[in-house]
């Protein structure tokens, strides 16, 4: 016949077993939430781009001074326009305010600078307006660094 055997098991040392698995999953889950959240971290400062702000520049068209202004926050640009366009100046250049347009959306879609697609019938006007935010856009970077 099979002998029984009896084992004791005192409560001190299954109090202390649970206590250290717990530590043991604690100690892996904060591990895990660290290198998680620090890859996040160098995601997003990667991306800070810009000093917060509105940042202007004026630029000539033949005897007329245009103002270009550009909003940014620290990772995007939120908004681009000519502020004093008017009448004349728009009748005088049909393609400005069409080629400024283009150009923002793809600003606002987080399409860098060097790789915005031009407008066949308008790349000439598009080329001078993305000249010109990249002269807005250095001294917003220049403020920062």
């Amino acid at each position: 016949m099979a002998r029984t055997k009896i084992v004791v098991v005192q409560l001190k040392e299954i109090i202390y077993t649970v206590i250290f698995a717990a530590l043991g999953v604690l100690l892996i889950l904060l591990l895990i939430y660290m290198f998680s959240a620090n890859n996040k971290k160098d995601v997003t400062s990667k991306n800070d781009f810009y000093t917060p702000g509105v940042w202007t520049s004026t630029f000539k068209l033949n005897d007329t001074s245009l103002n270009l202004e550009v909003i940014a926050e620290k990772d995007r640009i939120t908004s681009i326009r000519l502020v004093n366009l008017d009448e004349a100046i728009a009748t005088m250049y049909p393609l400005m305010q069409p080629s400024l347009d283009a150009i923002a959306l793809q600003l606002y879609n987080d399409v860098p600078l060097e790789e915005i697609t031009l407008l066949e019938d308008s790349s000439y006007t598009q080329t001078y307006l993305i000249n010109e935010i990249r002269g807005v856009l250095e001294k917003a970077k220049s403020v920062e660094q």
